[in-house]
């Protein structure tokens, strides 16, 4: 049976601006802004205070008003460099206002290191209502402004609340005036249409850079820059509702030497991607029609994931090639993702090899139709691939057209591969709806898994009249199974997340202290 056709975010896109005069203006807004939440959500967190009170009592001499007036001023005591600081955390008025604090506040303004953060530069305090377009041109205009009075350097700058497409002329001026103030950290993002608008090539003049996300833009041609062009510092970089071609990604990939994460999201175009990198340790992948992701030479590479990018069930092919250090790995879709080790192509029955294994693999995600036999059948030759794993994330999928399950008897004779026997120490299981193929999975595993240690099954919400009920059935089907591991601890959970499924967070799947980010995937009551 032949795949639905390909409907990558750059015709569904394109399609929904081209209803635009069809559709009620309202529910177009509506639409954007959901989309723009949804990328709101990969980025970073700002690094300022934004809820922060500033104030200063001017009511006596002393600058406290009564007794406290004449109480020493600790705080403006400090050393330059903790003040500059403080200054630094605020959003760009209030630091701004800083200098009206006292004439030792008045020079630091201007010699700390600024956060700017347009959304905070037009507030609406309900005296006055703007239109977007109002509003826009104020964020762009207070911007413009800042950039050409503050001397530098800027610590993080968070662009998202402009109408680009009526403002190119600035935008040029802009890209020269951070790279010659020397911004480190950058947020993108243009709104709200056109969303291929063309983004200037001075962006890769912001040489200091060393956090750059971008988001709802045309990525420059990369064949037309000079061959100096680079990023000399970047360690981050994320990319959302992009339109960039193949070679612009492998472009920049050769010319970040420092890059240590990557995260592409909501692509406009599909996602073909070649990991050629002695930096990289992070690489994710959501919300994109991906047709191919091959690690060919990463040895720092230790984390890969893909969440959602199969949404149109296309056949994507994942190659493994040198990446000695690669410890996480998921979501991996056995039987829609072709996966690939080396030269050999995983097939059903395919025999665990030196050639044919990812032996530095600790941590593993799958999503599993388990009622759709030609694809669980694949299940064990991906974990014959991962002989290594320890922890293991099976998210079971629903199946709007089943064709078949496969028996305990199957799971017994096909999945004894060496991480389920002698490795895997904890396996949580999502999604879990009450069907025998399930059921019959869980009790493969328990009845194998000699080194497990903890096993923590989690229902789909909304699945089963009574949670609890079900809970208890399924401690009991279990509890006559024979446990290759005494020591096992069996848990039963609901999750809370009413639509089903998961989600996913940049934020911790970049984190180098979260061990396992797929445990942020899952709420659970």
């Amino acid at each position: 049976m032949d795949p639905p056709p390909l409907i990558a975010m750059e015709r569904m896109l394109h399609q929904l601006v081209s209803l635009g005069t069809e559709m009620d203006a309202l529910l177009l807004d509506q639409t954007m802004e959901r989309m723009y939440g949804f990328l709101r959500s990969c980025l970073p967190d700002s690094p300022i205070y934004a809820d922060a009170f500033l104030s200063a009592n001017f009511s006596s001499p002393g600058g406290g008003g009564g007794a406290a007036g004449a109480e020493e001023d600790r705080i403006s005591a400090l050393p330059d460099e903790i003040l500059r600081d403080v200054i630094s955390r605020l959003p760009a008025k209030d630091a701004a206002r800083t200098a009206a604090l006292s004439s030792r506040w008045r020079p630091l303004w201007r010699s700390a290191p600024l956060v700017l953060v347009d959304t905070l530069l037009v507030r609406d305090d309900g005296s006055l209502s703007l239109t977007r377009e109002a509003e826009s041109a104020a964020a762009v205009a207070a911007v413009s402004c800042i950039l050409e009075t503050h001397p530098g350097p800027f610590r993080s700058v968070d662009l998202a609340n402009g109408t680009m497409d009526a403002h190119r002329a600035e935008l040029a001026r802009w890209f020269y005036l951070l790279a010659v103030k020397g911004v480190e950290e950058l947020v993108f993002v243009n709104r709200p249409l056109p969303l291929d608008l063309p983004l200037p090539p001075a962006i890769f003049s912001l040489a200091s850079v060393r956090r750059l996300h971008l988001a709802v833009w045309r990525f420059p041609n990369t064949a037309d820059l000079p061959r100096g062009a680079a990023f000399p510092h970047l360690r981050e970089l994320g990319l959302g509702c992009v339109v960039m071609e193949d070679r612009d990604l492998d472009f920049v990939l050769a010319r970040s030497p420092v890059l240590e994460t990557l995260v592409f999201h909501s692509s406009q175009k599909q996602v073909n991607l070649r990991i050629v990198s002695s930096s990289l340790w992070c690489v994710q992948l959501c919300m994109c029609i991906v047709q191919e992701v091959s690690v060919v030479d990463a040895p720092r590479l230790e984390r890969l994931f893909m969440w959602e990018t199969t949404g149109d069930r296309v056949g994507t092919r994942v190659k493994f090639g040198y990446a000695p250090n690669l410890h996480a790995v998921g979501f991996l879709v056995p039987g829609v993702h072709v996966l690939e080790v080396g030269d050999t192509v995983i097939k059903v029955g395919t025999k665990a090899t030196p050639k044919t294994v990812v032996p530095s693999v600790k941590i593993l995600a799958l999503k599993v139709h388990f009622g759709v036999r030609n694809e669980a059948r694949m299940l064990p030759s991906f974990l014959r691939c991962f002989p290594s794993v320890e922890a293991l994330h099976i998210q079971s999928e629903k199946d709007d057209k089943p064709t078949g399950t496969l028996s305990h008897k199957f799971w017994q004779e096909a999945c004894r591969t060496e991480c389920v026997q002698s490795h895997i120490r904890e396996i949580v299981f999502h999604e879990y709806r009450g069907k025998r193929s399930e059921l019959a999975f869980l009790k493969f595993v328990l009845e194998n898994a000699e080194a497990l240690q903890q096993m923590t099954i989690v229902l789909a919400n909304g699945t089963f009249s009574s949670g609890v009920v079900e809970a208890a059935k399924l401690m009991k089907d279990l509890s006559y199974v024979k446990r290759a591991s005494e020591s096992c601890n069996l848990v039963v959970l609901e999750s809370s997340n009413f639509e089903g499924g998961s989600f996913w967070c940049c934020q911790a799947a970049s984190d180098f202290s979260v061990t396992d980010p797929f445990y942020y995937c899952y709420p659970v009551y």
